[in-house]
This record gives structure tokens, C-alpha cells and sequence, in this order.
């Protein structure tokens, strides 16, 4: 038995996927149906308020394991991404599918560039009770088998790096380029903060970020070290959404600390 976390506007297609949902057995290599007396637990909501109410109140240990959302809710195309922000504010890792009339438009663009999905679904499309069994299947074989999941994603607290896309998020943001919002963050920054993350609460020196780095060690200078950490500082606290709060944080010691005379930093989660 699965959770499912459900926000769809329209009855029609909540009446159409009800029973699909409740009743197929989502377990790694399981097909067809559950036992008979067995459903997967769907939380509907039909609104964005509801949903992000519920959200709020749910224990961080009572995660679904997936979510389904419309993007444009009640005629609000930012409804679904709204929503996406919430759950994943929570819980970094869930998956979240897209399930939308939207399909192939800027709708489906934003999503993806914003990082707020990792799935979009058209409802229109020929055999969708298939196409969506078959996609939420692909989603969960990933974020239930926890040894697989481990080695596609580093969490630390609202930390969420993703290793194979390099994609970086914190409390559910993006981080982006603070010079320039538009553009992700650039790829020596993302790196310098998995590895700080990997050694945490371990401080890594200018000399051995060089090193996990594979940078040219004459020119990888604490400065340039420095120079990389204030980026970061810079986009998580943009992302942070008080920017000055977390830099009051980085100063006190914790999230991304400056240790020691020796030129070296480290990750301190709250």
C-alpha cells in the first residue's frame, strides 16, 4: 500500500483514476492489483488551499511516497506549482508527477525548468490509465529501493542535490545563478557544496577541495575558494527567501561555516 497525494480540480478525472489508483499494487516488480481488502491511501484535495493546508499539518514522518497534481487549478496556472513547492519544501526527495491538460505549452516548460516535477503528463492522450500507472511505477522503483535512491540524490536537511543532473535545491528552491536569477547556479559551486556536504561535519581546507575538485592546485586559491563559498552563501540565501537570516546563520557557524585559520570550510545543518 502506497500514500498518493492528489490535487485535481475536475470530477470527471478524479471518478476516472479513483479506482486505478486505489487499487494497483505499486510495489517494486508487483503487477496488477492489491489483495482483496487492500487500497492505497489517496488524499484528495480539489483546491490549492486545502492541499497546502494539509501539508502544513502533516508530520515530516507521515510523507506520501508520491504526488499527483494538475498544474492549473480553479484557472490558477500557478496552483500546481504552488502546491509542488510545499511538498517538496517538506520533502525534498518525493516524486511528483504533473498530470495536466497543459501539456507541450509554457506550462510544461516552467515546470521543468523550475525543478518543481519530475514527470508531466498529458490527459489527452491515448491509453492514459496506462501511461500513468506505468510513470508512477518508474518514479516509485526509484525512490523505494533506498540504496538506489542514496546514490541518485544527496540529502542533508533541506539540502537536496541531485547527482546525476547536478541540479541543487534548498527548502524546495532551485538554486540559481545570484548574478544572474535566470541561469542555474554554475557547476563549480555545486560541486564545492557536495563535497561539503559529503564531509560534513568534517571542514574541508583550501588544499583538499583542490583536490576533490581535480583543479589546477597553482591556481585554485583559498581566494578563489572564498570566492566560490560566497556564491553559494549568496544563492541559498537568495533561495532561503530571508537572505538576511541566513547569512546571520553562516556567521553564527551553521549551513556554510568558515573553520579554523586554515582556510577551510564546512556544512553544519541546523
Amino acid at each position: 500500500m502506497i500514500k498518493i497525494f492528489w490535487v485535481e480540480d475536475q470530477s470527471h478525472w478524479i471518478e476516472k483514476f479513483r479506482p486505478l489508483l486505489e487499487r494497483s499494487n505499486f510495489a517494486p516488480g508487483a503487477e496488477g492489483e492489491l489483495a482483496a481488502g487492500e487500497n492505497n491511501r489517496l488524499e484528495v484535495f480539489r483546491f490549492a488551499e486545502p492541499a497546502l493546508a494539509r501539508i502544513a499539518q502533516t508530520d515530516a514522518g507521515d510523507a506520501p511516497h508520491i504526488a499527483i497534481l494538475d498544474a492549473s487549478l480553479n484557472g490558477n496556472d500557478d496552483g500546481g506549482f504552488s502546491v509542488s513547492k510545499a511538498l517538496l519544501k517538506k520533502w525534498p526527495a518525493l516524486p511528483i508527477v504533473f498530470l495536466s491538460e497543459h501539456s507541450g505549452t509554457g506550462i510544461e516548460q516552467k515546470a521543468f525548468e523550475e525543478g518543481v516535477t519530475q514527470d508531466f503528463i498529458a490527459k489527452h492522450q491515448r491509453n492514459i490509465e496506462g501511461v500513468l500507472l506505468w510513470r508512477m511505477k518508474a518514479l516509485l522503483r526509484q525512490s523505494l529501493q533506498p540504496v538506489a535512491n542514496k546514490k541518485a540524490q544527496l540529502v542533508s536537511g533541506d539540502l537536496r542535490i541531485d547527482l546525476v543532473s547536478w541540479e541543487v535545491w534548498w527548502q524546495g528552491n532551485k538554486l540559481m545563478n545570484p548574478a544572474n536569477p535566470a541561469r542555474p547556479l554554475a557547476p563549480t559551486p555545486r560541486k564545492i557544496l557536495r563535497f561539503l556536504v559529503e564531509a560534513s561535519p568534517r571542514p574541508l581546507t583550501t588544499m583538499q577541495m583542490a583536490d576533490l575538485l581535480e583543479a589546477d592546485i597553482e591556481k585554485f586559491s583559498y581566494a578563489s575558494y572564498r570566492q566560490h563559498i560566497k556564491i553559494l552563501r549568496h544563492s541559498m540565501a537568495a533561495a532561503h527567501g530571508h537572505e538576511q537570516e541566513f547569512m546571520d546563520q553562516c556567521r553564527a557557524g551553521r549551513y556554510i561555516a568558515t573553520f579554523g585559520d586554515e582556510g577551510a570550510y564546512c556544512w553544519k545543518p541546523l
